[in-house]
């Protein structure tokens, strides 16, 4: 079962990154190292698979 969008958003705010704000339902965050990230899609639907990816690349990122 993938995870939720809410899910991934916790874990980017775990990681250190900071809501921006964004246009309906997207959200841009930023890392203190410069590492941004945009997530879009409703807080309780499923994450697509790329999102997964993303968020994982953009945390690793943030972490050198």
């Amino acid at each position: 079962m993938p995870p939720k969008i809410k899910e991934l958003i916790a874990l980017l705010e775990k990681a250190g990154f900071k809501n921006r704000g964004g246009k309906g339902s997207h959200r841009n965050y930023i890392h203190l190292k410069g590492v941004a990230i945009t997530i879009s899609g409703k807080t309780g639907a499923d994450a697509k698979k790329y999102q997964e990816k993303e968020v994982t690349k953009k945390i690793a990122e943030s972490e050198k």
